[in-house]
């Protein structure tokens, strides 16, 4: 008889409960009595990447399994991988750039009349991404969007920082700041500034760049995989030398390159 195999998101259902569970039983015996953290804008500029939400899980696997819930980090990779999927990697004379998809959280506009009815527009014209790099010698390499230097931030990995670019890739006709223009495609380079010149790049749309439109909703993760991939090429660096301004970090949101305020 063959055995029953329960359908991947049901698979990931499951372990969400069990995450629950967990945290539910081990509170129960052992409240948490610790000072609240005021995290201000880091909610919405160092949580929003990747990287830092799967370090925060792993703190919290790491919680439970000292308390005797025996759980695993590899579990949750499907949840990653699908709440943060991977738009492609580069590799340039030693140095690997990783580019995934981030959180951006989507404003609520005002109230706007709308056929005899009052109506509030969601502001989805923005999107953010995470750049990882690895083998980076901070004092020689940079890495720029358009032109723009992205306040990489080391991981405590040596040779690796992380950093998240906030770019409009829509303009609709009900979005906040409608005079900003899209900043899509966006451009990467890695540029060595010993040289002043950018040894390798990348190319990201957001949409197809043939203008293919599709009908339809991708049937599986492979599908929604090869469209990801149509839209990200390993090439479209900036040629010729190449003048990188001084790295300017704001306090709010010091992660962050925000190409709307460039």
């Amino acid at each position: 008889m063959r055995a029953f195999e329960m359908p991947p998101h049901s698979r990931m259902s499951l372990t969400q409960h069990l995450l629950l569970r967990a945290l539910v039983a081990h509170l129960w015996e052992k409240p948490y009595c610790h000072e609240l953290v005021r995290w201000r804008t880091e909610v919405h500029d160092r949580f929003m990447l990747p990287h830092f939400v799967h370090q925060d899980l792993g703190d919290i696997v790491s919680d439970l399994n000292e308390a005797g819930y025996p759980l695993r980090m590899e579990w949750f990779d499907p949840h990653f991988e699908f709440r943060f999927p991977s738009y492609g990697k580069i590799e340039q004379r030693g140095i690997e750039l990783e580019f995934r998809q981030a959180i951006e959280p989507w404003h609520v506009t005002g109230e706007e009349a709308s056929a005899g009815r009052t109506a509030r527009y969601v502001d989805s014209s923005l999107e953010r991404l995470q750049v990882l790099a690895n083998g980076m010698v901070d004092s020689r390499h940079v890495v720029t969007c358009n032109g723009h230097r992205v306040p990489l931030h080391p991981t405590g990995t040596n040779g690796q920082f992380v950093a998240g670019v906030r770019y409009r890739a829509w303009q609709p006709p009900n979005c906040l700041h409608p005079t900003i223009g899209t900043h899509v495609p966006l451009v990467f380079d890695v540029v060595d500034t010993w040289s002043g010149r950018s040894i390798g790049g990348c190319t990201y749309h957001v949409a197809h760049p043939g203008g293919r439109s599709y009908d339809s909703f991708p049937i599986n993760a492979y599908a929604a995989e090869s469209r990801r991939i149509a839209r990200f090429f390993k090439f479209g660096h900036t040629p010729g030398p190449m003048a990188v301004g001084d790295e300017k970090i704001t306090k709010e949101l010091p992660f962050t390159l925000d190409l709307r305020l460039k």
